[in-house]
């Protein structure tokens, strides 16, 4: 198994890196594909903000059931004394409370916005996460890793103007 931390070599690593590619071209267009059936959706109003991000939330509890059951969890927790203290669950709570919130942010930025600068958002959130591990976890910084992320960058300022010049030609 190949991990992502022991460096880059263009011609060792070209079918992990096709793979990776590939992966995220159909994650983009299945994306795509989601949120814009979520905003018919919510607009069609049949389902709102709320009833969205209630299903949303719903349907990923029987994934985490059945990874607690396969990865058996549930015995491991019980066996834990972090369980007793009241602190795990205000902290395991206001987690949950913080996880809604940004659920029902999600929402709204795709009511407000579509599809594709949702999409975009969600791609260059990554940019200060990666400048921020590179920072805290003391990475080497090398040619690949700056590149990416310069690339990214110029990818969300080219997004930008073509959609300020696509609005300035519509008015």
């Amino acid at each position: 198994m190949r991990f992502a931390n022991r460096g880059f070599d263009v011609f060792g690593d070209r079918p992990r890196v096709e793979v990776d590619q590939t992966y995220g071209f159909n994650n983009g267009l299945t994306l795509r594909r989601l949120v814009d059936t979520a905003k018919q959706v919510t607009k069609s109003g049949n389902l709102n903000e709320f009833s969205m991000v209630l299903l949303n939330n719903t349907l990923s509890l029987p994934l985490g059931i059945l990874l607690t059951f396969i990865f058996n969890e549930l015995d491991y927790l019980t066996r834990r004394p972090l369980l007793r203290l009241p602190t795990f669950w205000f902290v395991i709570t206001l987690s949950g409370v913080l996880g809604l919130a940004i659920s029902f942010t999600s929402m709204w930025f795709l009511h407000q916005t579509g599809a594709t600068t949702y999409s975009l958002v969600g791609s260059l959130n990554k940019i200060p996460l990666s400048i921020a591990g590179i920072l805290i976890f003391k990475v080497p910084t090398s040619l690949e890793n700056s590149a990416s992320i310069f690339f990214g960058l110029i990818a969300g300022v080219i997004f930008a103007r073509a959609k300020l010049m696509r609005e300035r030609s519509q008015t």
